[in-house]
Order: structure tokens, then sequence, then C-alpha cells
């Protein structure tokens, strides 16, 4: 890990976040694990609190506010360690972030190509024939 990846995280192109805006606290393990959970603050609780960042301007803020509300949490107990669960919990942060900072594209609707159409066509002509050819013709 280098110097940079200890002091930010990079979110997206346009986007790196100074962990220092990541509050991280740590408290003791739900669940089995015997004296080792019940002595080891190995749960760690990172919490990102969106309008006091200044990793991002008003537009994104406004875009994350929006989807995800003014604090994104991220919660790890899933290893022994203290420090993996750190790094979990701030790769869950710096992910839900990203996916709130995501804008989707806006679709652009298109023609069907002619071999398409001709195709469409052809379909219908060759599924009323069919079906042409199974009435029992009363007229006659």
């Amino acid at each position: 890990m280098s110097g940079d990846e200890r002091t930010n995280r990079r979110v997206s192109r346009s986007v790196v976040l100074p962990l220092a805006e990541i509050e991280l606290r740590v408290s003791r393990s739900s669940g089995p694990g015997g004296q080792h959970a019940n002595k080891t603050e190995s749960r760690v609780e990172a919490v990102f609190d969106v309008e006091a960042s200044t990793a991002l301007s008003d537009v994104q803020k406004r875009r994350v506010l929006a989807k995800t509300g003014p604090v994104i949490r991220a919660v790890a107990q899933d290893e022994r360690s203290q420090l993996r669960n750190r790094e979990l919990a701030i790769d869950r942060v710096v992910a839900r972030l990203a996916e709130a900072l995501h804008v989707e594209r806006k679709r652009v609707p298109t023609k069907p190509s002619r071999a398409a159409q001709a195709k469409r066509v052809e379909t219908k002509k060759r599924r009323g024939e069919t079906k042409r050819l199974r009435r029992v013709d009363d007229r006659e």
C-alpha cells in the first residue's frame, strides 16, 4: 500500500477522498468467538458525512444526498483483525459513495434498421399465412 493510499482513496476519476473525512468507530464484535471476541474491539463502523466533505463539489454533494442521505455508514465485523475490518469498512463506504456518484447515461433512442423492419414484416407475413392455412373455409 503506497503512502497516498493510506491517506486518500480514489472514488472515481474526479473524486479522491481523504481518509481523514471518514470517521471510524470500533466496538466489540457480536456472535461467537470465545475469549478473543469478548476481549478485542474488532468491529469497525465507518461513517462519512456528505455535507461536511471537502472532496465533493456542490453538485456531487446534491447527487449523493439525493441517493443516500446525509451520512454514508458501513460496518465490518467479518474478520478477527480490527485492521482488516477497518479496510473492509472503508472500502464499503467508498463503494457506496462511488455508486451514489454514478450518473446514468441518457438513452439515445434509435430507429430500427431497414433489415430489422424487413425481417419483422416477413415474420408477420409468414405468421399470417400459417393462420390463413389453418382456417376452415365455410364459404365454399
